[in-house]
């Protein structure tokens, strides 16, 4: 799936001319071709690829590109624009009533992950927004809709209201009346997916939005029916004046076709970007980091707000004190790692790496549990080792007793030791930086991995390491 992805096609085609001195017309149409065909094989619509391509062309063969300075930069920056424009250009924030109760209403076909979008939505409201939400259960065709949604409130701490299998309407307006008594910020109004659009359906999805007058409509989207996605937009948008998208089911870049399309086909802004099952898998869509993702250049800015999520200030503050000094420990690396699984995956968290794209494939191999095997291993530490690293690196015996009781070889707390020492060259490679070097990061984060020290085969050699997963 990875190899055939959108990403790795994008970054293929672009790479042919990036690093060139000077670039000709015919170098131009070379990548345009097998851009076109990365487009068509992620199932974006087709009318979508012939703007887009167009649009690059000739921004691109203009003779200040093809005899300026850095040439394939420059091609690259034009690629990326597009590819930024053609998603919405930036992100397009939630609709909220200045007093009083703020209603969203939800429409999507069934199987599109409406329901389950709903609960992210609640918790993304609660924990970044502080707002107190409440759920209307109006999707009285599916009784298992209901119980799901019941389900999803008990376990995220949210009320559902519900009146069983009456009418919708009835269920929207009494459930509105309760919202406003019990003071609410908003009620999310679940209304009836079907298995295909019909006139029925889309009646009473007009009927409920003149009841609830919502702030946002906002239409659940499976990523993975690629560009049908968007015709699917485009129906709902006709009757009912959608004011957003949640793009579901988006795993990493893997399928861009839904995502490159809808905005375009329907013009409906993707709000969100949903993925994966947990209730924390839910982020706001912004179309200039998924271009930078999709061209291997990385998203450090989701990176850094997933770390100022899932990490305090003042443990990250006391952490970096910690590391930047000679005392860090078993005990703080232990206490990192932790922080770190609170971020969510490491595959994912490396593609969001500047430089790190090309080698996602071998990421999505690392195995997550290394974290928990590496603190059952800290764990068969005594206290005073934990404290003192130097008593396991002088003494081959209290290696192999730490091996012996964690149930793992010499070689993996061999492993873990270069971790510690690892992380420690990290931190004082980054704190000896310069303002100019720091300056030139920020303009580039993939020149950090040139300044960061380099892994050894062997192990040997003052500054290298060699710790594997």
């Amino acid at each position: 799936m990875m190899e055939n992805s959108l990403s790795s096609r994008m970054q293929m085609a672009i790479r042919r001319i990036t690093g060139r001195g000077k670039l000709t017309e015919a170098d131009i149409d070379e990548m345009m071709r097998e851009v076109r065909l990365s487009l068509l094989e992620a199932d974006v619509n087709f009318r979508v690829v012939k703007t887009f391509t167009a649009n690059i062309k000739e921004q691109a063969i203009g003779e200040k590109i093809l005899k300026g300075l850095n040439p394939g930069q420059q091609v690259v920056k034009i690629v990326h624009d597009e590819l930024k424009r053609v998603m919405g250009d930036e992100n397009a924030p939630l609709t909220f009533e200045n007093n009083g109760l703020t209603t969203f209403m939800t429409i999507g076909l069934q199987g599109s992950g409406k329901t389950t979008s709903i609960g992210k939505l609640g918790v993304y409201l609660r924990k970044n927004l502080k707002k107190k939400v409440m759920f209307i259960a109006a999707d009285v065709y599916r009784p298992a809709a209901i119980d799901q949604l019941i389900t999803i409130g008990k376990q995220i701490g949210i009320e559902v209201y519900d009146e069983g299998l009456k009418d919708a309407r009835e269920i929207v307006k009494n459930g509105l009346k309760y919202a406003k008594e019990k003071n609410y910020d908003v009620a999310i109004i679940d209304t009836a997916g079907r298995l295909h659009i019909d006139e029925t359906m889309m009646q009473e999805l007009v009927d409920v939005k003149k009841i609830a007058n919502p702030s946002e409509i906002l239409l659940t989207v499976d990523a993975m029916t690629g560009q049908d996605a968007a015709q699917i937009a485009k129906s709902f948008h006709d009757q009912l004046n959608a004011t957003g998208a949640i793009l579901t089911k988006l795993d990493g870049d893997t399928r861009g076709g839904a995502a490159l399309s809808i905005r375009e086909v329907s013009g409906i802004p993707i709000k969100f970007a949903s993925s994966g099952e947990g209730m924390d898998t839910f982020e706001p869509f912004h179309p200039e980091r998924m271009a930078s993702r999709i061209l291997g250049m990385g998203d450090v800015l989701t990176l850094i707000d997933k770390a100022t999520e899932a990490i305090d200030e003042d443990e990250a503050k006391n952490m970096m004190e910690k590391m930047m000094s000679d005392n860090f420990n078993y005990y703080d690396l232990l206490k990192q790692f932790k922080m770190i699984k609170r971020m969510g995956s490491i595959s994912k968290l490396m593609g969001f790496i500047p430089g790190m794209g090309n080698i996602k494939k071998a990421a999505s191999q690392i195995d997550d549990k290394q974290f928990d095997k590496m603190a059952v291993i800290i764990n068969s530490m005594t206290d005073k080792e934990k404290k003192n690293p130097t008593l396991i690196d002088k003494s081959s015996g209290r290696r192999q007793r730490i091996a012996k009781g964690a149930g793992v070889n010499v070689s993996d707390v061999n492993n873990l030791r270069q971790a510690l020492e690892t992380q420690k060259k990290m931190v004082k490679t980054m704190s000896s930086m310069s303002e100019k070097d720091l300056e030139d990061l920020q303009k580039d984060p993939s020149k950090l991995m040139n300044k960061l020290p380099q892994r050894s085969n062997t192990g040997k050699g003052k500054g290298k390491g060699n710790f594997r997963r």
